[in-house]
């Protein structure tokens, strides 16, 4: 479907009902930033009843047809009875969903979004825990400088280029967050979340150059547990050039100070499973693992 500006209310508010009643977000920033300004890459299909009532949702992220994205939501009364399978077929008779070029996320890793994967012939592939800790600043650290870097605020207009530099270089192993672009950043920028002020660069003194970030985030108070308001280590880069002078946990604490200031009740970030030096580090930050996302591919035939 081409969904109209109707349907794209009606999906965000199914996408809020599913997170509130799960505990856990069935959509990722990524296409719920796509079902609010669309980029032209996404597609939808949705299961409705008889009278309308939209019983499921998938997204599909087609904007490279090598790696398409796909992600599934399914409304709690509708469970278990076919709608989650009927979605999956059809979007298996689409001409995107090629063997060996699909990967569906299954958030929170619940034993029903195992179960249909497993019918379907989809096998897990990548773990994303998210982790978390207190925000109280007492808990922390202290923070170090750098010798001959200094952390200051991101710049809109200015800095958006820079920092898509190093991204790519710090993540061109990661399949997701390696193809950022300034016009990822810019629309980031008109989110309410955004604060310049908590998106902090590490340059190096003598030449200007960008080394590294840390861009942190707010979220509504609600949207991550009932308590009350939770910041995020949204993404943290270094540029591998700059590896090895204590730059990452630098930019961390930075960061973590900066959330500890804002009214937080928690911090929570996203890290791959199997990236053994920074879980580490996360721990040793206090963070703990919360919750678990899993990435299925549709392995080649």
């Amino acid at each position: 479907m081409e969904p109209t500006s109707t349907d794209r209310e009606e999906l965000g508010r199914f996408a809020a009902d599913l997170a509130h009643a799960d505990g856990v977000a069935a959509f990722s920033e990524a296409s719920l930033l796509d079902l609010a300004t669309p980029t032209g890459h996404g597609r939808y299909l949705v299961a409705r009843a008889d009278d309308g009532a939209l019983l499921g949702w998938a997204h599909v992220d087609a904007a490279d047809p090598e790696d398409v994205v796909v992600e599934l939501g399914v409304a709690p009364t509708a469970r278990r009875q076919g709608v989650g399978r009927a979605l999956a077929r059809a979007l298996a008779a689409d001409d995107v969903a090629r063997p060996g070029r699909i990967r569906v996320w299954a958030h929170g890793d619940r034993p029903g979004a195992a179960e249909l994967a497993g019918g379907e012939g989809l096998v897990r592939e990548r773990e994303l825990w998210m982790m978390r800790r207190p925000a109280d600043a007492g808990a922390l650290p202290e923070q170090r400088p750098v010798d001959g870097v200094s952390i200051g605020a991101f710049e809109p207009g200015r800095d958006e280029d820079d920092v898509v530099a190093v991204n790519a270089r710090a993540f061109s192993w990661h399949p997701e967050q390696g193809g950022m672009t300034a016009d990822d950043v810019r629309r980031r920028e008109q989110e309410p979340w955004f604060d310049p002020a908590g998106f902090l660069l590490a340059r190096e003194d003598h030449a200007d150059r960008l080394l590294g970030f840390h861009w942190t985030k707010r979220h509504p108070d609600g949207a991550r547990t009932d308590d009350g308001p939770v910041g995020e280590v949204y993404v943290v880069g270094v540029d591998p050039d700059a590896q090895g002078r204590g730059l990452g946990r630098a930019l961390t604490l930075a960061g973590l100070h900066h959330l500890a200031g804002r009214g937080l009740d928690e911090v929570i970030l996203y890290v791959e499973a199997d990236n053994a030096p920074a879980v580490a580090t996360y721990r040793h930050l206090g963070f703990e693992v919360d919750a678990t996302d899993v990435s299925y591919r549709l392995p080649p035939t």
